[in-house]
């Protein structure tokens, strides 16, 4: 209840404001309507001419002239009228016409009103005779009515239509408190029934409250719209019941009505074009609709398009989708009200601009990521390297590929940088070998060769994940100054493990070389130690020299 009362006394405070910004206004609307001066290039024309108006009515135009303008003309004649018709109460008026050398003069209860001269004929395109007939029959009746409206009779009317568009006024103002607060308690039962599901389902990442709040706010706004208009109309028909502020009622009218009507007769001889575009739209979601279960029919196997990879199907969707928008706006730009109009072609220069300028990085990630998309050498799934990032390919979008490493962190690479580098696909089969794990180790030259390749051999025989056949060797890169530098090649299959099979590979070298007493000499050499660098106990806590002598033994 309070705040029903706390919202009626907005509407008032907001009701007076706007009483006090329209009386305000009045006389400069009426002082531009009626005293607006003409230029002097106006008052020398021929055909330059102004309304007589009385009470809001205009009853002719009179031509100026450089001694006498129009506008000073026509407010000569209408304060002629003003004085006639308040001068008696008689419901008639005498009309006579003298004829003069300048014209024709016309008197309304034996005073001069104005005088017909044939300019004003010949701007009208009329004998004069009909002319002055006509312009006498406008006074009379003007007089007549500003009598007639000024009665004791017509102000008790007036006051009585005014109070029955007060009542009416005060009925509409209740209707729009009751919408408002329906509109509240509308938008909590909407946010209650419908959208706390949808933050459920997005883990609150849409808000049901703003989404309500935000309804509530166009609502509210279009209530206030319908609230003005309403208010603007009633004010006008008030001051349009008495004959005093008639004249300021019709510019009130004038002012507003004028323009709504426009955009109503723009929207009602649009609807024609507003169907056509309906239609446009009804057949382009159609289309994509259409391509949407065939595209899923691809992904779910019924249809079996060849070398077609069930990842290409999302894509080439959205890029047939983007094609049927396209050529749907192609049809449709004729229809959009305004298309042939020089600011909309301005408009679209200047996006197009916009775009050609601005978005070069995006136009290149988008091409770069079809061709991703479609060459085939990295598919979601696959284990890659680019540069310094090793992981596996989880997502695959226009701009970008995501890679989740082999760390767990996700890795986001724009599709320009993966087009201009060099990517090593760990999971892409070349042929049935699999794979070649690698790794150098440099050993002192007094160690036989032999017997190192067999220690190497040994430790990828130990490594899981390493195959047995084809058989891992070794390969000598490098004579160094103080070792020779053997490379150990094994080949797997199991290319998104091959951090985890490599570190093995190191453990079981490290383990096979401190079983037989070979020290590593890398990464540098100083000198022969006394002893060589190798730990003291084996794997299995005892000491090394002691395993391999009960080895010899047995």
């Amino acid at each position: 209840m309070i705040q029903s009362i706390q919202t009626l006394g907005v509407f008032i405070r907001l009701i007076l404001a706007m009483v006090w910004l329209c009386l305000l206004t009045l006389p400069l609307w009426a002082q531009n309507a009626t005293d607006e001066e003409p230029t002097a290039e106006e008052v020398q024309s021929e055909s330059y001419k102004a309304p007589v108006i009385v009470d809001g009515d205009t009853l002719f135009y009179l031509r100026g002239s450089s001694a006498l303008p129009a506008p000073e003309r026509a407010e000569r004649v209408q304060q002629k009228i003003i004085e006639v018709a308040e001068a008696s109460n008689a419901n008639e008026v005498t009309i006579t016409f003298e004829e003069t050398e300048f014209g024709i003069r016309i008197f309304a209860d034996g005073v001069q009103i104005s005088i017909v001269t044939d300019a004003d004929s010949v701007l009208d395109q009329m004998e004069l005779n009909v002319l002055s007939v006509l312009h006498g029959d406008a006074i009379e009746q003007s007089i007549e009515s500003y009598r007639a409206n000024r009665t004791e009779q017509a102000r008790v009317s007036g006051a009585i239509e005014a109070a029955g568009w007060t009542i009416g006024f005060a009925v509409f103002i209740v209707v729009i408190l009751w919408m408002h607060r329906r509109i509240r308690r509308r938008t909590l039962m909407f946010v209650q029934r419908y959208l706390k599901d949808v933050e459920t389902a997005t883990a609150k990442s849409v808000q049901a409250e703003a989404i309500a709040a935000l309804i509530r706010y166009g609502l509210n706004f279009i209530l206030l719209i319908v609230f003005f208009l309403g208010f603007y109309y009633y004010l006008s028909f008030v001051l349009l019941a008495f004959a005093e502020t008639r004249y300021f009622a019709q510019l009130l009218l004038t002012y507003l009505t004028q323009p709504v009507l426009q955009i109503a007769k723009g929207i009602i001889s649009y609807i024609p074009n507003l169907i056509m575009l309906a239609l446009i739209s009804w057949i382009t979601l159609y289309v994509i609709k259409g391509m949407r279960v065939f595209f899923d029919a691809v992904e779910a196997g019924t249809f079996d398009l060849g070398d077609f990879e069930k990842h290409w199907v999302n894509p080439t969707f959205n890029i047939a989708r983007v094609v049927v928008i396209l050529i749907a706006l192609v049809f449709a730009v004729p229809y959009i009200p305004g298309s042939d109009s020089a600011a909309f072609q301005g408009l679209t220069i200047l996006m197009g601009a916009m775009l050609s300028l601005g978005a070069n990085s995006v136009v290149s990630n988008m091409l770069a990521g079809l061709f991703v998309i479609y060459r085939r050498s990295t598919s979601i799934g696959d284990r890659i390297q680019i540069g310094e990032h090793i992981g596996d390919v989880v997502r695959i979008k226009l701009m970008e590929t995501h890679l989740k490493s082999i760390k767990n962190e996700l890795i986001s690479i724009p599709n320009a940088q993966l087009m201009n580098s060099d990517v090593v696909n760990f999971s892409k089969k070349t042929d049935g070998n699999g794979l070649l794990l690698h790794t150098t180790v440099g050993i002192g030259y007094e160690e036989p060769p032999e017997k190192i390749e067999a220690m190497l051999i040994e430790a990828a025989h130990r490594t899981k994940g390493i195959k047995a056949k084809p058989e891992p060797f070794v390969l000598w890169t490098a004579l160094a100054d103080y070792a020779i530098n053997y490379q150990i090649n094994g080949f797997t299959t199991r290319g998104s493990s091959i951090p985890k099979i490599r570190s093995d590979l190191h453990r079981n070298i490290v383990a096979v070389f401190n079983e037989n007493a070979v020290q590593i000499m890398t990464p540098s050499y100083m000198a022969d130690p006394p002893e060589p660098k190798i730990p003291a106990e084996g794997w299995d806590g005892h000491l090394a020299h002691e395993t391999h002598e009960d080895a010899d033994k047995s």
